[in-house]
């Protein structure tokens, strides 16, 4: 553009028009191609002719020189700016990012002006055929007469596109140009196999297409418009699967904070949980479950969780800890209810006594303030801030049947309640990969008959105590089997150290004395006897079952008669039995010898066929190196990725948050090893307990229940080491389901 240009076009589409042209072009070819100021070319005047005559003299104003004449200087100057910008460091981290060469080419595009601006009907705007939140068969956006570009998306005068009683519309206005428009839709999603936003010019009521992109979406919409086109034929169903990332699916399971909201933010930490809710904040679990108790919505906020926290965390809508990883126990549990959950918030400061949060700004939060969590992004907010719904449809479904016909590597679900269960159900999981016991012995009436088993004197008093617990757990079970309806459920026996049913304060020791009506001294002497200095590394798992033999034994039963019970209603129960923390071949010799004892003796008690698999969890290096041994004596492996990292690293899961990502950053590790599996190390170990594993026993069943089993990259690795199935938190099902069936995809496609 330049006067000449300038001239011919105030002849044909006259004065006003021309100068608007040209205006435009001196703007942006100052700011994008010279670099100047944008302040500078801002437009104050009110007319064309006013606004042109101020760009080009603050165009030489700025550069010493009048603005260039010469079209062959211009289209020279365009390419040496874009040049400039596509080799530099942004642009080519933003390749590498999207998976593009760091040292691809760069292609410019000449077409034809088609100016929107002159006689009527001339003006610009955008289609496109679905909408961007939902991905539904509709018409939208905006066309605006005398204009150009995007105008019509930010200007008020702007009309619809389709016939509406609120004002004028271009199907009106040229009905002929609406009509190709919509041929021009059709034939790009046909050509270009997806869906696109068309920008368009109008001269004279003639039509051009200046360009089609790819429009912007939710996650609801992607999955809608990727089974859409699967459904019509223009993509393949591998197609489909390959365009949602499996992470994408965790936005549509849980609430979200609203993308255009405002956020302020109070504290940062590890994305643990993902999802948002908006409650009160309470201090303590009891405070969470009084709160509940009265209809109100609270986020709990504690230092850690552990197992006594179960209540309060079921009784929550979110939380919060300033310690742990991504998996620290409130991680875990959180994922597993799914709760929106944020760990690791380390900049901000608990008062438990006088119950206040201090956010890393400083200001000062009480009890009973208005917050909002955000477990997707890791941080808390203040106040109420606006969420969406999560919607899972038809389209969702549809989607991972797809991925369900491909994938060739089982998913289970991690699930320790009934209504973990149900969910693992509804997200049309395998079986139950790991069911974790402990956490069904918290509620009050349980709570206090584990308390007084600790406290037995003998053998005898336990087991005595412990059979009150079994008609207990064999509803629990039952419920869990006919719920399952005859799919495997892996139910790992009693796993925490018993200190962790105890109460560690000055009231909570006053209460269980009265309760179970003991010298004070007497129960503190007890507490503190089985305190353990590193409990990870203490006195639990099968260390408990061979030590301490009636709590497995009463869980054996309770199993077994569960199964019994279960399968009189119809439904075929072969339980999976699996012992925890195993080190040594003979630990697993001694607990099976019992477990069968109890199985016969139920079998004679009943005179009902039992059957039932034994397995070891495999979460200490040592029984990795030795899995050769230990499948002689057991139908099935199953790896705990989650403490077999703490165990391998020699790093605490709950205290790791303080320093890693001090750590990522500084590239001691490339990623947290609590959320992604480390292929190098922990890898290693499972890669040679397979191994070892199936040379011993062909048929053995192999697989991972550390929640590493909903990491897709995680999958892979596991994948390739020849696990039978992967098992996660339930709302982490979908992921593993798509991402799995991705992995077999890929594989076609680059064999192809």
């Amino acid at each position: 553009m330049n006067d000449a240009r300038h001239g011919e076009y105030s002849n044909l589409l006259g004065h006003e028009a021309a100068d608007e042209l040209y205006a435009r072009f001196v703007q942006t070819y100052a700011v994008n191609v010279a670099h100047l100021d944008p302040d500078a070319f801002e437009r104050h005047s009110d007319t064309d002719e006013d606004a042109l005559r101020a760009m080009l003299d603050a165009y030489e104003h700025e550069m010493d020189e009048p603005f260039p004449q010469d079209p062959a200087r211009q289209l020279m100057d365009v390419l040496k700016s874009m040049a400039r910008a596509w080799d530099g460091t942004s642009a080519r981290f933003l390749r590498q990012a999207r998976g593009a060469p760091k040292e691809a080419g760069l292609g410019l595009v000449v077409q034809a002006m088609a100016p929107g601006l002159g006689p009527p009907e001339s003006g610009s705007g955008v289609i496109q055929f679905v909408t961007s939140d939902r991905g539904e068969a509709q018409i939208t956006g905006r066309y605006l007469s005398q204009s150009q570009g995007r105008d019509a998306l930010a200007d008020e005068g702007a009309v619809f596109l389709t016939r509406d009683q609120r004002g004028a519309s271009l199907e009106e206005l040229c009905p002929e140009a609406f009509d190709k428009l919509v041929e021009y839709g059709s034939m790009c999603r046909r050509r270009l196999r997806e869906e696109m936003q068309i920008e368009f010019t109008l001269d004279g009521g003639e039509l051009s297409v200046l360009d089609a992109v790819r429009i912007q979406r939710r996650p609801l919409a992607s999955v809608r418009i990727a089974v859409a086109l699967a459904e019509d034929g223009v993509i393949t169903k591998d197609d489909a699967l390959m365009r949602i990332s499996p992470g994408l699916l965790t936005e549509l399971m849980h609430r979200q904070v609203d993308p255009f909201a405002s956020r302020d933010i109070l504290a940062n930490g590890v994305a643990a949980s993902p999802g948002a809710a908006t409650g009160k904040l309470v201090f303590s679990s009891s405070e969470a479950q009084a709160a509940a108790a009265q209809g109100v919505a609270v986020i709990l906020v504690l230092r850690e969780t552990s197992s006594e926290d179960i209540r309060g965390m079921h009784a929550s809508v979110g939380v919060l800890t300033g310690r742990g990883g991504m998996t620290s126990h409130a991680a875990m549990v959180a994922r597993g209810l799914g709760l929106p959950g944020v760990v690791g918030a380390s900049k901000i400061s608990l008062n438990l006594r006088d119950k206040t949060l201090t956010a890393e700004d400083g200001r000062v939060f009480n009890d009973g303030d208005l917050v909002t969590i955000d477990g997707t992004t890791g941080t808390l907010l203040e106040g109420k801030v606006p969420l969406s719904e999560p919607e899972l449809d038809d389209a969702f479904r549809t989607l991972l049947g797809w991925a369900d016909e491909v994938r060739d590597i089982g998913v289970r679900a991690n699930a320790d309640t009934y209504e973990e269960a149900r969910v693992a159900r509804t997200f049309e999981a395998e079986g139950i990969g790991l069911c974790r016991t402990e956490h069904m012995f918290f509620d009050e009436d349980r709570l206090t008959l584990m308390r007084e088993m600790i406290f037995a004197e003998d053998s005898e008093g336990r087991a005595a105590l412990l059979e009150r617990l079994v008609p207990m757990q064999v509803k629990d079970f039952t419920d869990l089997f006919r719920l399952m309806d005859g799919m495997p459920v892996n139910i790992r026996l009693f796993d925490p150290p018993l200190h962790e049913f105890l109460p560690h304060n000055r009231d909570g020791l006053r209460d269980l004395a009265d309760a179970m009506n003991l010298p004070l001294s007497r129960v503190t002497r007890r507490v503190e006897a089985l305190e353990e200095f590193n409990p990870m590394l203490g006195l639990r798992g099968v260390r408990l079952g061979v030590t301490v033999p009636e709590i497995y034994e009463a869980q054996a039963t309770a199993i077994f008669m569960a199964a019994i019970a279960a399968s009189d209603a119809g439904h075929v129960v072969v339980p999976e039995i699996m012992i925890p923390l195993v080190s040594a071949t003979r630990e697993v010799e001694l607990v099976r010898g019992r477990i069968d004892a109890v199985a016969a003796a139920v079998r004679t008690q009943t005179d009902v066929k039992l059957d039932y698999k034994l397995g070891v969890m495999v979460e200490t290096p040592r029984a990795a190196l030795i899995a050769h041994d230990i499948a002689e004596q057991v139908s099935f492996l199953s790896f705990g990725t989650n403490d077999l990292t703490q165990m391998t690293y020699g790093l605490s899961r709950d205290d790791a948050g303080r320093f890693m990502a001090d750590y990522v950053r500084q590239g001691v590790f490339p990623e947290d090893p609590f959320h992604k599996l480390d292929v190098d190390g922990v890898g290693e170990l499972l890669s040679l307990g397979a191994e070892r594993a199936r040379a011993a026993k062909q048929d053995i069943s192999l697989s991972i229940c550390g929640e590493h089993g909903g990491d897709p990259e995680s999958i892979a690795f596991c994948r390739a080491a020849g696990i039978d199935y992967v098992s996660c938190s339930p709302f982490r099902v979908p992921v593993a389901r798509l991402a799995a069936a991705q992995l077999v995809v890929a594989e076609r496609n680059h064999s192809k």
